[in-house]
């Protein structure tokens, strides 16, 4: 073989890489784009819609209660029809229970065209690691946490344009709930196009359906590492709804942008630390032990600070939470087997969601029973110290080995 015909290979393939992390950082900003649309207008909603504050809980709760119970039938639709398909399925799914959430007439309409948009999300979740492995299976750290990345760049551009830039263009809260349903349709789009999937495969590429989809959920360490997960994971979505009621109800109205760019921007910190610095420490216990205590600490700033004390305590609720995501969304393909790889991800997001969704239920709960606006973030605390203690002892190493 000729030297120019190697070299055409290697920038054939060198392409081919980049496209891939191009198309997975994409994709992840569609896991994200449409959930984290509702903190920025949440008290427009609540003042239209007539909303209790247990109601706010339930709406920051439902997307996660369908990342629970969805994210098996994901995995199986992955088994089914490819990582590729179930993905496109997802986003065109979020997008249109995104536009229907915008014309919802009441509260009950507005759970359900939620419940819409959260279901989307969570079939596309587990087709992220999927794709990993199968698209990029030498580069499963780096991919990880590319993927990652734009997931957190889907939490961050809703809370930092909604309110300077998409709210003045379309004056008001149920388009821009469209709006950011048809990012989504675009982001479909391109990944229909791009995909490896739909043209030659990407060399050293594994199949990207796998024939097992249920979960082993005999294995321990899946409980423990989605109970952490599900941990950072509550406190994250129940602060992006209860930072804002929080700082209206309390008259500093003037500092919820700043704490909700703060929490989601935060993240990014964290992504680009991992990114260069971060391989390995998926499978060792002190990040997930310090992530613990610093939410816990952040927690604490935002009860008790005063203004410039919750942005800072916002900004490292999202430092903390998107680290500890980072390395557990890591886990599943570093940790499975080619054919577990969609159903370990599934099984650790169905425990971790629904972890999540009851703590923003309780936060809402608490607020109403005791009037007490800071009794929202108490339920937070006691995550941050699960998170702590469960950190302490976890034994992390293949799920083929637990119990053996």
């Amino acid at each position: 073989m000729s030297t120019d015909t190697l070299a055409a290979q290697r920038r054939a393939a060198a392409g081919q890489l980049w496209l891939c992390m191009f198309l997975l950082w994409l994709a992840g900003n569609g896991l994200r784009l449409t959930i984290l649309a509702p903190p920025p207008v949440i008290s427009l909603v609540h003042a239209d819609l007539n909303m209790t504050e247990t109601e706010v809980g339930l709406l920051s709760g439902i997307p996660a209660l369908l990342f629970a119970f969805a994210a098996v039938p994901g995995a199986l639709l992955v088994a089914r029809f490819g990582a590729r398909n179930t993905l496109l399925f997802g986003l065109i799914a979020t997008a249109v229970g995104s536009a229907l959430r915008g014309a919802s007439p009441n509260v009950a309409t507005l759970f359900l065209a939620t419940g819409v948009t959260g279901f989307g999300v969570a079939v596309m979740q587990p087709t992220m690691p999927a794709l990993v492995r199968a698209w990029l299976p030498k580069h499963v750290s780096v991919a990880t946490a590319v993927y990652t990345n734009g997931l957190l760049i889907g939490e961050v551009l809703p809370v930092a344009l909604t309110l300077p830039l998409v709210m003045p263009l379309v004056g008001s809260w149920r388009i821009d709930f469209a709006v950011w349903g048809a990012a989504c349709v675009v982001i479909a789009v391109i990944v229909a196009a791009l995909a490896p999937g739909a043209q030659a495969p990407v060399p050293g590429a594994q199949p990207a359906a796998p024939r097992r989809w249920w979960p082993d959920w005999h294995n321990s360490l899946l409980w423990r590492l989605g109970i952490m997960m599900g941990c950072v994971n509550a406190t994250y979505f129940a602060t992006n709804f209860f930072v804002p009621r929080y700082l209206h109800v309390t008259g500093r109205d003037e500092f919820t942008s700043a704490a909700l760019i703060a929490l989601n921007v935060g993240q990014l910190p964290a992504s680009a630390l991992l990114l260069f610095f971060g391989r390995g420490l998926e499978v060792r216990n002190w990040p997930y032990v310090a992530a613990g205590l610093v939410c816990l600490a952040s927690v604490a700033a935002i009860v008790f600070g005063n203004g410039p004390m919750v942005v800072a305590g916002a900004g490292m609720v999202g430092f903390s939470a998107a680290a500890v995501l980072i390395l557990m969304l890591a886990l599943p393909p570093i940790l499975s087997e080619p054919d577990d790889v969609a159903r370990s991800a599934a099984g650790m997001m169905a425990i971790s969601y629904t972890c999540a969704v009851v703590a923003p239920i309780l936060c809402g709960f608490a607020w109403d029973a005791s009037g007490l606006p800071a009794m929202a973030f108490l339920p937070l605390a006691v995550c941050c110290v699960v998170l702590f203690f469960a950190s302490l002892t976890a034994r992390i190493r293949p799920f083929s080995e637990v119990g053996r």
